[in-house]
């Protein structure tokens, strides 16, 4: 019996065209039982079940089987035992057996095959640059490819760039790499690829054409059956649903949402991409039934999970639908116990996010001066906090007072620098903070700061980057040597030049660069410039076309009459535009207001002379009542003439007139008194 199932299994073996590995399964454990003690026959009986187990994807039993062979059995089967390891997600094991194995392999075939497996490991723990570099590797060795590998490695490749450029380092993709070629556009998976490297660069436009035609070519190949191509096709309209939302084509994106039956989506991190899209595109404002429907998505567990930029987003999603719902305690104490695991400074996206979402739970969603209120007490407590303090710098902007915002971001890259660890100098000169203190140095004018910082980054990232490497400083380093470039001080100028040197060597075709160190050593250290001039376009080329006789008759171009104005000081300008200013306010004030007529006017009617006069001083002036009759019969007017006489007050303090006292008579005072009769 055992001599029928060893020969079983050699039959079956050397059978190629053998494709049920179920039935090559069966017959590999009949054969493990009957081989015991044959050494030599129960190897080879065990390596066909473990084989036969990976093929039928249970990896945890493929572990189970090598395990169970001892030692002799892993060392034989160390290719299938990383493969099942990383299958299973446990990605250090799977390169703790890349290590030992990769001394121990025999042949080429085997090491090509562990390397396989290395950039498998190297994809999925997102370390995409290694992942990258093991594929060009793979690639540039032709002569040990097999048969229909170059297709493969071409998709894995372009896959690998693509998260490269959503993870922020599109710096490690070779610019030949970017754009696809005409290979890249005749299979479906390098199709995808090529749009999701376009969607990370924010070409959605070019992104949407690369997604149709990789639905067009999944739709119309004949290597797989129905269900397959219902597999492939559903990240596809994902994505596209992604892309037409980007563009702003919501119908058409709704339109394909609707289109996925998310209870037959069997991949898990697809579907929580897929389910997650829908929320987005809902027509339901209302917050507190999105956040209800939020909890209700799967959970991203196990093998099949989201990227780390990818959680992420449903992180911020998740802190951003509380803070609609007003759960503001809550937001802010999660993102300040995840902050504080981490005391050291980050300028990554999740890092920042986290303390944005933190500071706007602190003002409860309020702007303006009432969130600084609320925020700075805070920032006291996390110094270290990027994104809280780069929410700080945001509102001051946004009150149109940038003085404090330069404080304080000041105050923080001097904390920075004053660290020790490399993590802390990294930060303090990243392209974005520096950037951030250039724009706000130009606000005030401050254009000497401006050299000053770009010109201590640069020499950061020359000491960063080495010579044949291009690095993220690269485009701070073009940057600060352009603007180092329009100084004329011998310093700013001899920075700009290691900067472009620096350059050229990490990138020998940047013409920019070339430019940029001819420019910076051309009146200094002219054998520095020497083996440059001939790469760049001569003064021949540039002014090829240009007519000088033409420009000559046409004379030079002048400023019209009054436009023309001679160079003044900032004071006497001052005092010149407040002596205009007032000018203007006399002028106008001189400048008299035309009278308006009344409605009723007669010009051939006579007006009444004494329009000017008090109603009561006027002649026709009669006052109604008896005491305004006494007051008329006092009038000078058929009345009593009360005589005045004028008393000088003492002192000499002038003069006043008072009424003259009538004279008194005889008796005519007295009066008669009283007494008995």
């Amino acid at each position: 019996m055992g001599d029928a199932a060893v020969a079983a299994l050699n039959s079956l073996l050397r059978n190629a065209s053998v494709q049920d590995h179920a039935e090559a399964l069966s017959i590999a454990t009949a054969a493990v039982r009957a081989a015991k003690g044959r050494g030599a026959d129960l190897a080879t009986a065990q390596h066909t079940r473990v084989v036969a187990l990976l093929n039928l994807d249970r990896f945890d039993d493929a572990l189970r089987a090598i395990a169970d062979g001892g030692d002799a059995l892993a060392a034989a089967c160390s290719f299938e035992k990383a493969y099942a390891l990383y299958k299973t997600g446990d990605l250090d094991a799977a390169e703790a057996v890349l290590r030992d194995a990769e001394a121990l392999a025999a042949t080429p075939s085997t090491q090509r095959g562990l390397k396989h497996v290395a950039g498998q490991v190297a994809y999925r723990a997102e370390r995409f640059h290694d992942a990258s570099t093991i594929y060009r590797q793979l690639a540039a060795d032709d002569a040990a490819a097999n048969y229909g590998e170059e297709n493969d490695l071409r998709i894995n490749m372009s896959a690998a760039n693509a998260q490269l450029e959503w993870q922020g380092k599109g710096w490690a993709v070779p610019e030949q790499e970017k754009q696809p070629g005409r290979a890249d556009l005749e299979a479906f998976e390098t199709s995808f690829n090529a749009a999701c490297g376009c969607m990370s660069r924010g070409d959605y436009a070019k992104a949407a054409v690369f997604l149709k035609r990789s639905r067009d070519l999944c739709e119309a190949t004949e290597d797989l059956d129905d269900d397959e191509k219902k597999a492939e096709l559903v990240p596809i309209i994902v994505q596209q649903a992604y892309v037409f939302t980007k563009l702003g084509k919501l119908d058409e994106a709704a339109a394909l949402q609707k289109s996925l039956s998310l209870n037959d989506i069997s991949d898990n991190s697809t579907n929580l991409v897929a389910r997650t899209n829908s929320l987005v595109l809902q027509t339901e404002s209302n917050p507190y039934i999105t956040h209800r429907l939020a909890e209700s998505l799967p959970e991203d567990k196990g093998t099949d999970r989201l990227f780390e930029y990818q959680s992420s987003v449903l992180r911020r999603n998740k802190y951003v639908l509380n803070l609609q719902v007003q759960k503001f305690l809550g937001v802010q104490k999660s993102t300040s116990r995840k902050l504080s695991k981490d005391a050291v400074p980050a300028i990554t996206g999740p890092k920042c996010d986290l303390g944005v979402l933190g500071a706007a739970a602190a003002c409860q969603l309020q702007t303006g001066q009432e969130a600084l209120r609320q925020i700075l007490p805070l920032l006291e407590t996390r110094p270290d906090d990027v994104g809280l303090l780069l929410t700080v710098i945001q509102l001051y902007v946004q009150l149109q007072n940038p003085g404090p915002a330069i404080n304080l971001l000041e105050a923080f890259l001097k904390r920075l620098e004053t660290a020790t660890t490399p993590d802390h100098a990294d930060v303090r000169f990243a392209p974005g903070l520096v950037a951030l203190a250039v724009s706000l140095y130009r606000t005030q004018g401050r254009h000497s700061a401006i050299r000053a910082e770009l010109a201590k980054a640069a020499a950061h990232w020359q000491k960063k980057t080495g010579p044949a490497a291009s690095g993220p400083g690269t485009s701070l380093l073009r940057e600060a040597g352009i603007e180092l470039l329009r100084s004329s001080h011998p310093a700013d100028l001899a920075a700009a030049g290691e900067a472009f040197s620096h350059l050229v060597a990490a990138q020998p075709g940047d013409r920019t660069a070339k430019a940029g160190l001819v420019a910076s050593f051309a009146t200094t250290d002219f054998s520095k410039v020497q083996p440059y001039l001939d790469s760049l376009p001569s003064v021949e080329d540039l002014t090829r076309g240009v007519d000088v006789d033409a420009l000559l008759e046409a004379g030079v171009a002048v400023a019209p009459a009054g436009h023309t104005q001679p160079a003044r000081g900032k004071k006497r300008a001052l005092e010149d535009e407040d002596a205009a200013q007032r000018q203007q306010q006399q002028s106008a004030a001189k400048k008299r207001r035309k009278r308006k007529l009344p409605k009723s006017y007669d010009p051939a009617k006579k007006p009444d002379p004494e329009r000017w006069l008090p109603l009561r001083d006027r002649s026709s002036y009669r006052p109604k009542g008896k005491k305004g009759k006494k007051r008329a019969a006092e009038a000078t007017q058929g009345g009593v003439v009360r005589e005045e006489e004028t008393l000088e007050l003492a002192g000499g303090a002038g003069s006043v007139k008072v009424e003259k006292a009538p004279a008194s008579g005889g008796g005519a005072g007295k009066k008669k008194k009283k007494g008995k009769k």
